[in-house]
Parts: structure tokens; sequence; C-alpha cells
């Protein structure tokens, strides 16, 4: 073989080196670019997947929200109607109110001439009553009066009195008391023990027990008793007072005009 020839085989086969040297790292750069594009599908994939899960819980939480508003709003309604069939009660019930309020001047116009009726009634029932507590009896009559007057004080209130006063004249004769005073019998102003059995009696007797005497409603005096009264009249002044354990008593009952 001559020097020319192993020159060209030598030519050929670094040619063919080369060739596959430039092949191997073509081949080599292309596989890289495939690795490269791979992981980047793969963290595009691995970040869609992300978005889709973030998707999935917000679509989650909405639906959940709109099942609560959902449910609020039903809440709401139900309150609402609730709340309606208050509104409509209060009213119905201001209404009658109203209604009262519009007949109270009806009320007051027939009421007012009432308390003057029952003021003057009660006056004329002390006056022929027995004479006991007389004083704060007249007193509390003459307040009514002056009361009915006074343009501070309700209707409702001097209603209210009137009827305490026809009260405490009520719990008056239910009540037996002794009290110890001056009295003005026959002229002369003695110190007496004063005894009202209810409205059954009224009797005096002097501290001493040596007089006694029992109202007369119809002449309006105190009369006297004879000799046969003082021990009685003084037993039932003890036990009244609480001096004496509960015991029958003896009382005179006056009938009209006499003292027997």
């Amino acid at each position: 073989m001559s020097k020319l020839s192993k020159n060209k085989i030598a030519i050929a086969i670094a040619g063919a080196v080369a060739l596959t040297t430039t092949f191997a790292a073509t081949a080599a750069d292309e596989v890289k670019k495939l690795q490269n594009a791979d992981g980047t599908i793969q963290k595009a994939a691995a970040n869609s997947q992300k978005k889709v899960n973030t998707l999935h819980d917000q679509a989650g939480d909405l639906v959940f929200q709109y099942r609560q508003v959902v449910d609020d709003t039903d809440g709401l309604r139900s309150y609402n109607d609730y709340v309606a069939s208050l509104v409509a009660d209060q009213q119905s019930k201001i209404d009658a109110t109203q209604q009262d309020i519009n007949g109270i001047d009806k009320t007051r116009q027939g009421l007012v001439p009432l308390m003057f009726k029952m003021i003057d009634t009660i006056e004329e029932f002390v006056s022929l009553d027995l004479p006991f507590e007389k004083k704060e009896r007249e007193d509390r009559i003459a307040y009514l009066k002056e009361m009915m007057l006074d343009s501070n004080v309700s209707t409702a209130e001097k209603y209210r009195k009137v009827l305490e006063a026809y009260q405490i004249e009520l719990d008056s004769g239910r009540t037996s008391k002794v009290s110890q005073g001056k009295e003005n019998i026959d002229g002369k102003e003695l110190t007496v023990d004063v005894l009202q059995f209810g409205r059954v009696t009224l009797v005096a007797q002097t501290l001493d027990s040596k007089q006694t005497w029992v109202w007369n409603k119809s002449a309006k005096k105190w009369d006297a008793l004879g000799d046969e009264w003082r021990r009685p009249i003084r037993n039932a002044i003890d036990v009244v007072r609480g001096d004496k354990s509960p015991n029958l008593v003896k009382l005179p009952v006056p009938a009209v005009g006499s003292a027997k």
C-alpha cells in the first residue's frame, strides 16, 4: 500500500471519528434538552395540580358559604315573620289602649261628681256616727275636700284617697279601742277613759270608776249610767286595753232616746 493510500485511510478514519464525536455531542444535547423539557412539563403539571387543588378548596368554601347564607336567610325570614307577628300584636294592644284613653275623659266626667258625692256621704255618716276619734275623722274629710280642688293631684290618686277613707271607716267598725282624754259631759270637762266597741256602743268612765256614761246617738249627748255599770265597764276597759285576759264583757247598748 502506498503512502498516499494510508494517508487517505487515516483522513477517512479521522473524519469518521470526528463525525461520530459530533453526532454524540449533538445527541447528548438533545437528550439534555428533552430532560429539561420534561422537568419543565412536570413542574408545570405540579403547578397546575396545585392550582386545581386550590380552586377545588375555594369551590368547597364557596359551596359551604352559600349553604350558610341560605340557612341564615331562612332563619332571618322566620325571625322576621315572628317579629311581624309581635308588631301586629303590639299594634292591636296599642289600639285597644288608645280606645281606653279616648274613654278616660268620659270616665273622669262621671267619676269626679261621684267622688264629691262620696265625700258628702262620709261626712254625713261621721256626723251621725258615734263620736270616736272625732277630730281625726273630721280632719280626714277636710283633707279630701281640699284635695279635690288640687290640680297637682291626679284623678286616680283622688279616687284612691276617697276609697282609703271609706276603708278606714269600715275598719273602725270592726275594732275596739280605749282612749284617754277630756270630754265635755254635762257642761263639765272631765278626764275619762273612752271605750269604743266597734259601732255598737261608746262608753266613758272617770279614771276612779266612780262615774260612767254611754253615748246617746239620738240626743247626741252622754247619758249617765247607774252604779251597776261601774264594774262591768271597768272590766271591759281593762280587757280591751290588754290589762286583763280576754273574757266575756258586759256593755250597755242604748236604744233610741234611752240608756238601757
